[in-house]
């Protein structure tokens, strides 16, 4: 089945927030900025803002009516700064005006005195003077201390890992407009409904029932938008609160790329021990989080760092910690994959790193130590349904891993100035949110009395097809065309509660609630139904194709004459299904538990080949094993599969996010910020889904889809370096991201030191490449 949203994506006819029919009297809001890192405000002049044409009102945090506080987890953020500023887009001031060029006219009549303070950047240096958003936490199995003797080969070093920014199509936006009884209803562009809602109603100072948040759907979101949406959806409120006029605001593209979080950098620190034949016996890391300057998700994210640091392997003993710091950058949030990416890149760099250094191939030492059924994780789970060999063996036979790398060295034999480079990456995801109140959903399911059916839950539609998905799940349980099902907003006065879409999780919690909540009208139809057949209670009734059978053959009693005779015997027809995903738990005192309802595997194989004059490669293939369970829908998951490959390898590749010493940040346009696009696209992908995996943890037998595969493309990353390795054997490339290749060439132009080659001409040899 295809999306039912290709059509009007298509069309051009599918309603975003800023498409929504505006309402009469509809002000528009501009923010207005810190421009300096930190700071405390000294002297805040609005007054001849006021008298700008156009501009109705200027506020500033004296004019909220409720708490000056947004923070989810910490209350560390104000919607309005008030006494100091801690980073460069921190919003003070709000003009509220009758159009957005009215309200960007009046900044300039804006004046902001700020005492400038000295500005952190580094997350080591924030680690180092105390400024820490939480205590650093600990994941520990084994005994680390005791297995460093028993090791043949000890290897320590330190990985970096840049930010990446969202970039979603849509930019940050919401419109509030007042109701009766001092309410108000919402429109966001959020990955969280009830997030606002609490926001909202936290500012204003009023109940949660008094606000009513509505989402239809998102122009992307990818983490984006779980926690930061609120803050510009409460701006709206605000105003349209104080002003009893309906409010708007959307960000244009600099606006958002300065002031909205982005994927969290990290800067670690790894020990890792093997045998002599590349069993991993002991690791160490301690990971250094550049949370922002506020805590945001930073907490959370961090805490999915540590139940991924070993990604799919088994590793008896390890030690892992990690800490969140706090810097004066813009608050970094949560991003496809939360926080696993960053822990994944360690352990894979320290395999390449005892790959060099036992002369071992890192793919055999990755295959050497993949978990297997029963293995402890560090935080004391044990895998089930372990499919991580299985993933890399039926990878193996279908692409020919010895072949690809026989192939690629044959190539590299032959071509001087053009290198390829292989990578394996196999990997291990874990579902479920790791806040374990989060992992519940909602779902509400009518069946009118002409047989059409609508559904309500709590997953919001980003693009990535959840809501065909939900359509699905309901026209399976009922056994009934999906023409007939219509999935309606996301709107938190029909499903309370909600909790994000986000961790992987919307398809799986919020699709089991629907599929209870239609498998309980389902009973009462199949009861209507052996009434109105006059069967007795030994008879199977049941419903196939909008026909219904007795005892396995067709009666004359079908869908539409079902429903309608139902609602004439008074059966009721609606039902608000509930699920809270079962047995999962975490005591963070012991630092153990069993956070995950199921883990996704899979393996890529990735070739890369490189121009090793211009520093520019090329992705010639990625080709993958996907664990996904028994697909609901094999076409979307495919494309998420394709997106999110894309997506990670352009996190360590291409996307370079540079902030200044000054907490600037300098990649503020799309001009400057280089994200991938077709051209970059590999010359083959080819996805294949894992065959009889089915999973009995996720509603039909699924799995989730939306973050695991973003980890292949850190294989991506790993197929450059093999590439420029094969270039200059010996010299060792920095442990960092993102290979652009601007850093390809200045590495592989360079001497061991580091100091760039004044001339390649001739026959001038250069890291023993003859050029």
């Amino acid at each position: 089945m295809i999306n039912f949203d290709a059509i009007p994506h298509t069309r051009g006819e599918s309603v975003y927030l800023d498409d929504i029919i505006e309402p009469d009297g509809l002000l528009h809001i501009g923010v207005v900025g810190s421009s300096i890192a930190h700071g405390k405000i000294r002297k805040l002049d609005i007054e001849k803002a006021k008298g700008v044409d156009g501009v109705v009102a200027v506020l500033t945090a004296k004019d909220i009516p409720g708490e000056n506080q947004i923070g989810s987890i910490i209350p560390d953020e104000p919607l309005l700064a008030d006494d100091d500023v801690k980073y460069i887009g921190e919003p003070i001031v709000l003009v509220v005006a009758k159009s957005k060029k009215q309200a960007y006219k009046a900044f300039g009549n804006i004046h902001i005195e700020i005492d400038e303070l000295p500005a952190i950047t580094d997350p080591r240096e924030a680690y180092k003077k105390g400024e820490i958003i939480a205590p650093p936490r600990t994941f520990l199995i084994g005994s680390p201390n005791e297995a460093w003797s028993k090791c043949d080969k000890i290897i320590e070093g330190r990985v970096d890992s840049r930010g990446q920014e969202h970039l979603y199509l849509e930019a940050q936006c919401a419109m509030s407009i007042p109701v009766e009884n001092g309410g108000m209803t919402v429109f966001s562009s959020t990955q969280s409904p009830t997030s606002v809602q609490k926001t909202v109603a936290k500012v204003l100072g009023i109940p949660m029932h008094k606000i009513e948040v509505d989402t239809r759907r998102l122009g992307g979101g990818f983490g984006g938008k779980e926690d930061q949406a609120s803050s510009w959806a409460a701006m709206t409120a605000l105003a349209a609160f104080i002003l009893k006029k309906p409010v708007k605001l959307v960000l244009n593209r600099h606006e958002d790329l300065v002031m909205s979080g982005k994927r969290h950098p990290y800067s670690s620190d790894f020990k890792i021990g093997l045998d002599k034949n590349g069993k991993i016996l002991v690791y160490e890391v301690m990971f250094y989080q550049n949370s922002g300057a506020v805590a945001d998700l930073s907490t959370s994210i961090l805490e999915r760092t540590l139940l991924h640091a070993t990604n799919t392997y088994y590793i008896p003993n390890a030690k892992i910690t990690a800490v969140p710091c706090r810097t004066n950058l813009v608050p970094f949030t949560a991003f496809r994959g939360f926080g696993g990416p960053q822990g994944m890149f360690v352990i894979e760099w320290a395999i390449q790193k005892a790959s060099e250094a036992l002369k071992i191939p890192a793919y055999e030492i990755q295959k050497r130590n993949l978990l297997s059924e029963g293995d402890p994780f560090p935080y004391g789970m044990k895998v089930k349904n372990c499919m991580a060999l299985r993933c890399w063996k039926t990878a193996d036979k279908l692409y020919d891993f010895n072949g690809i790398f026989k192939s690629a060295d044959e190539f590299n034999k032959k071509n001087v100035m053009f290198k390829k480079g292989v990578a394996v990456m196999p990997l291990c995801f874990g579902i479920s949110f790791t806040s374990i109140f989060l992992n519940q959903a909602g779902a509400l399911v009518h069946v009118y009395n002409d047989g059409s059916v609508s559904v309500s839950t709590g997953a919001i539609e980003m693009g990535q097809g959840v809501n065909m998905k939900m359509l699905q799940i309901a026209a399976q349980t009922f056994s009934i065309d999906p023409k007939r099902v219509k999935v309606e907003t996301t709107n938190t006065s029909r499903v309370a509660n909600t909790s994000p879409t986000a961790a992987s999780t919307g398809a799986d919690m919020n699709g089991k609630a629907t599929q209870i909540a239609c498998l309980d009208i389902l009973s009462r139809l199949l009861e209507s139904a052996r009434k109105i057949l006059g069967k007795d209670g030994s008879s199977v009734i049941e419903i196939r194709e909008e026909i219904v059978f007795c005892n396995g053959k067709p009666s004359q009693l079908k869908w539409d004459e079902l429903v309608a005779k139902s609602y004439f015997s008074r059966t009721h027809l609606s039902s608000a299904g509930y699920y809270a995903t079962p047995e999962i738990y975490f005591d963070k005192t012991k630092e153990k538990g069993e956070p995950f309802a199921y883990h996704v595997f899979g393996t890529a194989i990735i070739t890369a080949t490189l121009d090793c004059l211009r520093g520019t490669y090329e992705f010639d293939g990625v080709k993958l094993v996907h664990d996904v369970g028994k697909s609901i829908n094999p076409l979307i998951d495919k494309g998420q599969t394709e997106g999110a490959l894309l997506q990670g390898m352009g996190w360590l590749t291409l996307e370079d996010l540079v902030f200044d010493k000054n907490g600037r940040l300098m990649t503020s346009t799309s001009s400057s910020y280089k994200v991938p696009d077709i051209k970059f696209t590999p010359a083959e992908v080819k996805v294949h889904f894992l065959e009889d995996a089915d999973n009995p943890y996720a509603v039909l037998n699924s799995k989730a889809i939306g973050e695991p595969p973003f980890m292949y493309g850190i294989g991506a990353y790993f197929a450059i370096v093999n590439a420029m390795k094969a270039f200059c054997p010996d010299k060792d490339y920095p442990m960092e991201s993102p290979v652009t290749p601007e850093r390809v060439l200045k590495f592989l132009y360079s001497d061991k030191d580091g100091k760039t080659a004044k001339s390649i001409d001739g026959q001038k040899e250069m890291s023993g490449a003859v050029l």
